[in-house]
């Protein structure tokens, strides 16, 4: 229009100032072309509002189409997400693997070293998927020598409430940064030594989880978890409650490079009834209580906020346990008192996109006394000032998220006699897989 109005002004401008001998046809032509130029622009005009009207119907009516089109919840097709993971190794060190202990601590049957030479490890198979718009479900079942076991099993909910989740069925402790983590995805082929000491590796429960995200300028959760406690470090089958932990993690953002989390834990079972573990002259059992209180603190760096090429992590747990009961070994049974305590830091770096590095060291202590000291002696369960540490190096090779090739050395001093440790760890993902936590 703007253009319209200039020409016709020009128009008339130059024909006012024009001879008077100018024929009057040419004015009826300038007058036409003006009328022709008008029709033109006011035809635009009106095509894009046409294209503007139809733009906005067909925005309007896309949600209705949408919410005809989904299919009814009751329908639930069966289209979960399948991933397999082979967590191969080879394991060799100076000392023979029947050999380890940790003085002070009770072990179970799954808290010592690998076989030496080369195994599969441990495989995952991980079934999940949404059930409806309430629930989501999944299951990991473990491969290792030859045995197969549940590991996860579980249904968690979906949109229940603001902040609030619900999981029931058989899951890993939240308590502590690292034992919610399944093992691949550990920094390190094994576990520190106090989740060896304490947890026989990883604690486990059968129960159920309440976990609350807290409405706040930075993360703030609150959980509380209920097991029957029937596993490792509880034991003894139970109608009802038989252990139970809570948990608080707090966390936030320094800029666009910098985060940390800080998490405190507690984890109890009051009624333990022939906890086995493995002594130094035979096996032993325990009965009592037990409490374990612990810290966890986690600093990241990534340039620009992003990890993809480089990031470094400082990753700090420390784990306190008191224990008050009865020890039976053979036929022979002592009053025991107990107090075990240890942690561990470590240092991961990716100093290029598929390298990465990381130092760990891990510190155990304790105070143990009873009524009978020959008697937890040969449990194990005396130190004579011993005091375990371990120091560990590990150099991998990451091509995805989906592959990696690790190279471990430990220094471990976990006992009397150092043993000298090495690990070559291959890492492969199958499948679709949930991301990781923070």
């Amino acid at each position: 229009m703007v253009r319209y109005a200039l020409f016709a002004a020009t128009s008339v401008a130059f024909i006012l100032n024009t001879n008077p001998v100018i024929a009057s046809s040419e004015i009826d032509l300038l007058k036409q072309q003006i009328t022709a130029m008008k029709q033109d622009y006011e035809q635009r005009i009106l095509a894009l509002e046409t294209g503007l009207q139809n733009a906005q119907k067909a925005a309007a009516l896309a949600p209705q189409a949408r919410l005809t089109n989904k299919p009814a919840l009751r329908q639930n097709t069966f289209n979960p997400a399948i991933s397999f993971v082979l967590d191969g190794r080879y394991a060799s060190s100076s000392n023979s693997p029947d050999d380890y202990q940790l003085p002070g601590f009770s072990l179970n049957d799954e808290a010592g070293l690998d076989q030496a030479g080369f195994s599969v490890g441990e495989a995952e198979l991980v079934i999940s998927s949404n059930v409806d718009d309430r629930f989501y479900a999944e299951a990991t079942l473990a491969f290792n020598n030859d045995e197969m076991s549940v590991e996860e099993i579980f249904v968690q909910t979906l949109n229940l409430s603001d902040g609030l989740t619900l999981k029931a069925g058989r899951f890993f402790s939240d308590i502590g940064y690292l034992n919610a983590q399944h093992a691949h995805v550990w920094d390190f082929a094994d576990a520190p030594l106090i989740y060896r000491g304490l947890f026989g590796n990883q604690l486990s429960n059968d129960g159920l989880q309440a976990t609350y995200i807290v409405p706040s300028d930075i993360f703030f959760q609150l959980g509380l978890e209920l097991a029957n406690g029937d596993s490792f470090p509880a034991a003894g089958n139970r109608e009802g409650v038989g252990s139970w932990s809570a948990f608080i993690n707090i966390g936030d953002d320094i800029g666009i490079e910098h985060s940390w989390q800080l998490g405190l834990n507690h984890w109890q079972a009051g009624h333990i009834n022939q906890r086995g573990s493995e002594g130094l002259a035979d096996s032993y059992a325990f009965s009592g209580k037990s409490r374990i209180n612990g810290i966890d603190w986690v600093y990241k760096w990534a340039p620009n906020g992003n990890p993809k090429n480089r990031y470094f992590k400082l990753q700090f747990e420390y784990f306190e346990r008191q224990e008050e009961g009865e020890i039976n070994l053979l036929t022979n049974s002592a009053d025991f008192d107990g107090k075990q305590l240890g942690w561990y830091a470590q240092a991961v770096y990716k100093f290029l996109p598929t390298w990465r590095s990381a130092l760990r060291f891990d510190h155990l202590d304790s105070d143990n006394d009873g009524s009978n000291l020959p008697l937890l002696a040969d449990a194990g369960l005396l130190t004579y000032g011993h005091t375990p540490q371990r120091l560990s190096a590990m150099l991998e090779w990451i091509p995805s998220e989906f592959s990696r090739i690790r190279l471990q050395l430990n220094h471990d001093k976990s006992y009397s006699d150092t043993d000298n440790q090495l690990f070559l760890q291959y890492t492969f993902a199958i499948g679709s897989h949930t991301g990781h936590s923070y």
